[in-house]
């Protein structure tokens, strides 16, 4: 990302409250898609407490990931009742159920195993969270593979266990929460319904960085171990994706003192002061940097009325003129 992004980043979440995560910001909405890329070396998750630095200056951001939601087929709901909303990325699949105050897991689709949840519904996290965010919640369901099937009955635990700095590759988030999710399971045979003798054992870490200004998390690891002796299966899977907020970064953003913007917030138009004789082209992106809407500058305006409300980047760039960028509020 570019100086100037980067430094548009800083001071938003310089200038917001403590994070807080919430469902009117971070719930998932159908349609959506978190612009994700892969992460290369080995992602450091051992800071805890509050004021504390997330060094993870060593990461290389590699190829796009797209992790798209969408509403779950009929099949899926009859499959895993109550499921609101689906997410796909990297080979797997999460089904969830959303609710006024909670996040629910109802599915895990692997291509190793399924988890269904439909017996108690597995929380994902609660809402609001904030540094010191503690919950542990009970879920049941049952589990299939290609060489075993039968039911599972575990725990979730999920803890805001550390906030402040995250360093990032390059790039340096304040303000920044850290989520971490341990699902641990049991697996029994079909007919162990007193759940007595496990057979084998599923345990997934999860951590995941947000800040104020981002809605989906600026980095997230899993760590999956499998063990089940009669199957023949014990293995350790892991991984990391980023945001991709690198999307506004294509050429050279300069924030010009003699251009801004107005109103801010705005409803139907922004307008613009200064000289725009060069500018032709005006790109509005999400925070988490997805290419909204491309129009035209006519008369020194553009049309914003029908965008959700939310805050946006808004980048106004020539044929002969650099990129500038800055930041408006849709109300």
């Amino acid at each position: 990302m570019k100086q100037t992004l980067l430094f548009l980043l800083a001071a938003s979440a310089l200038c917001s409250a403590q994070t807080t995560i919430t469902k009117a910001f971070n719930d998932p909405i159908v349609g959506e898609t978190a612009n994700t890329v892969t992460v290369t070396g080995t992602v450091d998750n051992s800071a805890t407490g509050a004021n504390t630095t997330f060094n993870n200056a060593s990461l290389v951001l590699g190829a796009a990931s797209p992790t798209p939601y969408s509403a779950p087929t009929a099949g899926e709901i009859t499959t895993f009742p109550g499921s609101t909303i689906k997410m796909v990325g990297s080979g797997n699949t999460i089904l969830y159920k959303q609710s006024a105050s909670k996040l629910e897991i109802t599915g895990l689709i692997t291509a190793d195993a399924t988890l269904n949840l439909s017996t108690n519904n597995g929380t994902f996290i609660s809402y609001p969270a904030a540094f010191g965010y503690n919950e542990t919640d009970q879920a049941q369901g049952t589990f299939t593979s290609p060489t075993a099937s039968g039911l599972c009955k575990g725990t979730i635990n999920i803890t805001a266990d550390a906030s402040g700095t995250l360093i990032l590759g390059s790039a340096t988030y304040t303000n920044v929460l850290r989520i971490k999710s341990v699902q641990n399971f049991n697996l029994h045979l079909p007919n162990d319904t007193s759940f007595l003798l496990p057979i084998g054992s599923v345990i997934n870490t999860a951590y995941t960085y947000y800040d104020s200004t981002h809605k989906f998390p600026l980095l997230t690891t899993t760590q999956a171990v499998i063990n089940v002796p009669i199957a023949g299966i014990n293995q350790t899977t892991s991984g990391a994706q980023a945001l991709n907020v690198t999307t506004l970064s294509t050429g050279d953003l300069v924030k010009k003192q003699g251009l801004t913007i107005y109103p801010n917030p705005a409803q139907d138009f922004i307008q613009f002061k200064g000289d725009t004789n060069n500018a032709s082209t005006v790109n509005i992106y999400s925070l988490d940097g997805k290419l909204i809407k491309t129009s035209d500058l006519k008369a020194g305006k553009v049309q914003v009325s029908e965008l959700p409300a939310a805050a946006y980047f808004i980048e106004v760039s020539g044929k002969d003129s650099k990129k500038e960028a800055t930041k408006f509020i849709k109300k």
